[in-house]
């Protein structure tokens, strides 16, 4: 039996959700994601989380609204269910400005979005082999709350 992979996407934009999900079926096959697409829906759902929650946050930084993925990230980094919780920024940019505001808001890695649906099943397949294969992640279920 494969181990599920559960991922949080937080990304405005719908279809980056659909792309994820068909190229997971190749490329991550593990990978379920949890998609929510605003600020005030992350903070939502992490706030109502019961048990064992996601093992990786994808998060985008524009999330055309007034807070932004890095409001989040601090938020999440502030939270006792995902202060330990890997976070990798999707950003369509890789300015040096952003990717160190992105560090010093405590993401775990800063990757730019592929623009082909190739791309996204080569970073998935990355995705997969690094985090599902190659770290051994924090077990969420010994949290104190």
């Amino acid at each position: 039996m494969t181990s599920r992979f559960p991922i949080l996407l937080v990304d405005d934009d719908p279809n980056i959700a659909d792309v994820l999900t068909r190229a997971a079926k190749t490329n991550f096959e593990e990978a379920t994601f949890i998609h929510v697409s605003s600020f005030e829906e992350a903070k939502q759902y992490i706030e109502e989380l019961q048990g064992r929650g996601p093992k990786l946050v994808l998060l985008d930084i524009d999330l055309q609204d007034k807070v932004d993925g890095l409001d989040f990230l601090a938020l999440l980094r502030a939270h006792p269910k995902g202060r330990t919780l890997p976070a990798v920024i999707l950003s369509a940019s890789k300015t040096p400005g952003l990717v160190e505001r992105a560090y010093l808001f405590g993401a775990s890695s800063f990757t730019v979005k592929p623009f082909s649906y190739a791309g996204w099943k080569e970073y998935l397949s990355n995705l997969r082999a690094y985090w599902f294969e190659t770290v051994t992640l924090h077990d969420t279920r010994y949290d104190q709350e």
